[in-house]
């Protein structure tokens, strides 16, 4: 049986409203994903990084001084005040300098000043997720990666032909579908132009 234009037009109005459905939190992750890396310049896309000041006592910096006072009670008292109970080593990188290291955290201690700058890093939440899952950094993940492509590719062309007339492709469609194209033809022609050697 030859199928109609008509059976034809009902199978890609299904096809894409299907497709639309299924892709769409995943358009939605890669999206914020995207905007995120974007702006890998202005921000860590990835992490929060937070730094605070910690005021350091003064009879504690005179007992680190004394190396016979150096002692893992001193350092384990200087990390309650950052909320740190777990630590993984210190170590003093020079004689007025004491650096305790935490889980995805430290404390850089400065002895003449009498202070400390803590920072901890920890992850972005959904960001960090969705930024794996477009880095392709889940193993298998690139697969998956390819069929979002290929049905990314059917859900433009079925789009393309639901309407007809003026709003379909005939119509302005056609004029909706060249201006798209005009933002990456400038951006490559750009490219080529200023930026290759």
């Amino acid at each position: 049986m030859i199928p109609t234009k008509k059976s034809i037009k009902k199978i890609i109005i299904e096809w894409h409203r299907d497709i639309g459905y299924f892709l769409s939190g995943l358009i939605i992750i890669y999206c914020i994903s995207g905007i995120a890396l974007n702006h890998i310049n202005d921000f860590n896309p990835d992490f929060i990084i937070r730094r605070d000041t910690v005021k350091i006592e003064p009879n504690y910096i005179t007992g680190l001084k004394d190396e016979d006072k150096y002692t893992k009670k001193i350092v384990e008292i200087i990390s309650s005040k950052v909320n740190e109970e777990k630590i993984k080593l210190w170590d003093r990188p020079t004689s007025s300098q004491i650096k305790i290291y935490y889980d995805n955290a430290s404390l850089h201690i400065y002895l003449n000043y009498s202070y400390g700058v803590y920072e901890k890093v920890s992850k972005r939440p959904i960001i960090y997720e969705t930024n794996l899952l477009h880095r392709n950094s889940v193993r298998g993940w690139k697969w998956v990666s390819d069929i979002f492509g290929i049905l990314l590719i059917i859900l433009t062309l079925t789009g393309l032909f639901i309407l007809k007339g003026k709003y379909g492709l005939s119509g302005r469609g056609k004029w909706l579908l060249l201006s798209g194209l005009v933002p990456p033809f400038l951006a490559i022609l750009y490219f080529i132009l200023f930026q290759t050697n």
